[in-house]
């Protein structure tokens, strides 16, 4: 499965297309206190475990793919409610408007991988945000399994090409783990300082 893409990359993605290729294509990761953070919720589902309570089957760090959208992954837990399966995202801030399309893809692509290796529908899942202690519960809709699919498809194409996607420079990159690397302030042309345009300007021309 080395030429499948992680189902990470899918929230990458559709969070900014060069977080995505930064981490996957360049391998470039940055730790902050958010990914901290994140990483210690994900410590209670990273070891692969099976139980049953009051008659629900629950498996943790559950691998899954897709050999029709070549994706691969990891659900942080997978319920079984008389074989229907529930897959559940575990996430450290609470509830955020903002930014729940993007772990809502995460998901949904679980959720194609459900299905298709055990021929069932998974009509709907939930996001466990760890601040607030509360599940968000998703249906996967027409429109959240065409995005995955255009994802994967765009996913594919950043992966050919060894230029990296510009930077986007706006209220996203304040919280992103790669924002030193990143420098978007000086790599988004349209917002680049007076002074670094006139250093870029031959190439612009």
């Amino acid at each position: 499965m080395d030429d499948y893409i992680m189902i990470s990359a899918i929230q990458h993605y559709s969070y900014c297309p060069r977080q995505c290729a930064l981490i996957h294509c360049e391998q470039v990761f940055d730790e902050n206190i958010f990914t901290i953070q994140g990483r210690q919720v994900h410590e209670r589902v990273d070891d692969r475990q099976e139980v049953t309570e009051q008659q629900v089957k629950k498996f943790t760090s559950l691998a899954v793919w897709s050999d029709r959208l070549k994706i691969t992954g990891i659900c942080d837990l997978v319920e079984f409610y008389d074989d229907q399966p529930y897959p559940v995202e575990y996430k450290f801030g609470r509830i955020n408007k903002k930014d729940q399309i993007h772990d809502e893809l995460q998901l949904c692509a679980q959720a194609l991988c459900l299905e298709e290796r055990l021929g069932k529908s998974v009509p709907e899942g939930a996001i466990y945000h760890h601040s607030s202690r509360k599940r968000r519960v998703v249906k996967f809709s027409d429109w959240h399994r065409q995005r995955v699919v255009e994802i994967v498809a765009q996913i594919n194409e950043l992966f050919k090409d060894p230029r990296l996607p510009p930077a986007v420079n706006d209220a996203r990159c304040k919280n992103c783990s790669l924002l030193e690397i990143c420098m978007p302030e000086l790599t988004h042309i349209q917002k680049r300082p007076h002074w670094i345009k006139k250093l870029f300007l031959d190439d612009e021309e």
